[in-house]
C-alpha cells in the first residue's frame, strides 16, 4: 500500500477510520527524513494492515505541534484510535518491522483498562496523540 499525505483535513478520519496506522514526521530539507522514506515506504508495501501516512511538518505545523514534535523524523503509531507509540529517529527496516508487530501483538483491552485507571486516579497524562475536541 502506498503512503498518503496526512493534512488537517484527513488525520482525524485516517486515525479513527483504520485500526492500525502509523505516521511519519519529516521534513524535505531532513537528511535523516530523506534517508528513512525508502524503509518507510518499503514497511507501507509489506504491512499492509497498517495505514502509512506522511505529515510534512513544514505544511502541517499545526500538527506536527498538537503532537509535540521536536525532532524529525518521528514516528507516531495508533492502534484502534489510541497512539500507542512515538519515537525520534530513522530506524533501520527490521526495527521498524519488530515495532509494528509489537503494535499488532498488543492486548488493547489491557490498553483500554490502564487509560481508566489513569482517569480514574486523575493522573494527567497529556499525551500528544490524543485527539480532543478542543484542538479543532
Amino acid at each position: 500500500m502506498a503512503t498518503i499525505q496526512i493534512t488537517k483535513t484527513n488525520i482525524e478520519s485516517v486515525i479513527t477510520s483504520n485500526p492500525m496506522v502509523v505516521l511519519d514526521f519529516w521534513a524535505a530539507w531532513c537528511g535523516p527524513c530523506r534517508t528513512f522514506a525508502p524503509v518507510f515506504e518499503r514497511a507501507s508495501e509489506e504491512h499492509p494492515d497498517f495505514v502509512f501516512g506522511k505529515v510534512d511538518t513544514e505544511a502541517e505545523r499545526e500538527i506536527a505541534g498538537h503532537f509535540g514534535i521536536t525532532s524529525i523524523p518521528t514516528l507516531v503509531i495508533f492502534r484502534e484510535g489510541i497512539g500507542v507509540y512515538q519515537e525520534a529517529g530513522a530506524m533501520p527496516a527490521r526495527a521498524l518491522d519488530q515495532v509494528l508487530q509489537a503494535t499488532r501483538e498488543l492486548d488493547m483491552i489491557a490498553v483500554r483498562e490502564e487509560i481508566a485507571r489513569r482517569q480514574k486516579e486523575g493522573v494527567s497524562d497529556d499525551e500528544p496523540w490524543e485527539l480532543r475536541e478542543d484542538d479543532e
